[in-house]
């Protein structure tokens, strides 16, 4: 089992310097807001990824007036102590380390310890645009699989070279032939592994959503997910071919697997014109409780679950269910705010599992 035992923070935040403890596998913190209760959720998530959750730059998560962070953590997976700690130095330049020995490159670190997050805003995943649902596809397999992070690095590079040699050329001017067609073959060749490993990954992670959906509303409601791409009907590069035209004109390459997407639909009309706030909040966790279980299966341990805010979301049926799905024995270490103490310590009570209960003030 993957278990955060103590986390450590400096300058981070509204944190100027702070150390907490858990002892539990299940850890209620509560505060008034602006106590830091999702700080403390993000340090953790930083320390899986190296950034925050909340797109922010590193600079804008160091503590106002100061120079430089630090987070620390000391975790226990399969029976190891482990160290992690991430750094940004005062001239803004990060390390992340592992016991005594710096990453050279940060993406290795990425899987090591992974983690989930449930925030308010995660409702955009269900009413934004496309770019949420593959961000959330992108966080899953860079967790699970070496050859999707590299090759969604290369990609994102490619891309944004392929989208500045573009802007080069006013239209209809002819840009050079050869070096678009290195660019063709480089995005092509990066973009359909990507492709191959999202296809395979959305026939396991649709039907854990769809369960998931069906447990925390507490009854059966006919929603389907479907994935969307433009390479289920031609290639990659036929794509490129037909749409040179319009790249010209525009500027930037309109075809390819950033332009995936993940549509919803309930009984067979679109989610976002159909479904209650009760419903859409259902699908949102059951969209991060199917990342959290696809990442247990693939990894052997379950990963860490950073739920923020989340009984303000939910009515208390649907609360209860959730609940129970992530405090069950088979779960992992789960970090759970409110500003409500007695709120929380009642429905962890009701879960039957021992808890810790932090008090930020």
């Amino acid at each position: 089992m993957l278990f955060l035992e103590e986390i450590e923070l400096v300058q981070f935040r509204n944190y100027t310097s702070q150390k907490n403890s858990f002892t539990e596998r299940i850890i209620g913190i509560c505060g008034a807001n602006g106590t830091g209760k999702t700080n403390l959720l993000d340090a953790i998530y930083y320390l899986s990824f190296s950034r925050s959750y909340f797109s922010r730059t590193d600079v804008q998560n160091v503590q106002h007036g100061m120079q430089g962070m630090r987070i620390a953590g000391k975790y226990m997976l399969q029976n190891e102590t482990t160290a992690v700690q991430c750094i940004l130095r005062e001239n803004n330049k990060k390390e992340l380390w592992v016991e005594e020995e710096q990453y050279k490159k940060i993406s290795d670190h990425i899987g090591k310890f992974p983690a989930v997050m449930i925030a308010p805003d995660d409702i955009s995943l269900i009413t934004g645009g496309s770019e949420e649902r593959r961000t959330l596809i992108d966080t899953i397999l860079s967790q699970t699989n070496p050859i999707y992070l590299k090759s969604l690095i290369n990609y994102n590079k490619i891309l944004q070279q392929r989208n500045a040699f573009l802007k080069q050329y006013e239209y209809p001017q002819i840009p050079d032939e050869k070096l678009l067609q290195v660019f063709n073959e480089q995005l092509t060749l990066e973009g359909n592994i990507i492709y191959e490993i999202r296809k395979k990954f959305m026939d396991i992670y649709i039907p854990l959503v769809q369960k998931f959906y069906e447990q925390i509303a507490g009854l059966p409601e006919r929603i389907s997910l479907t994935y969307e791409s433009q390479l289920h009907e031609e290639s990659f590069s036929t794509l490129l071919s037909k749409n040179l035209q319009k790249d010209l004109a525009l500027q930037r390459s309109n075809t390819g697997i950033h332009k995936d997407d993940i549509s919803f639909t309930l009984y067979e009309y679109p989610f976002k014109m159909e479904a209650s706030q009760g419903q859409r909040k259902s699908l949102l966790f059951s969209l991060k409780l199917a990342e959290w279980d696809y990442l247990k299966m693939i990894k052997g341990f379950a990963p860490i679950l950073l739920l923020d805010d989340v009984f303000e979301k939910l009515d208390a049926n649907r609360m209860f269910h959730l609940l129970m799905q992530v405090c069950s024995k088979e779960g992992g270490q789960v970090f759970i705010t409110d500003t409500h103490a007695d709120r929380l310590s009642a429905q962890l009570a009701a879960t039957g599992t021992p808890y810790q209960l932090i008090t930020l003030s």
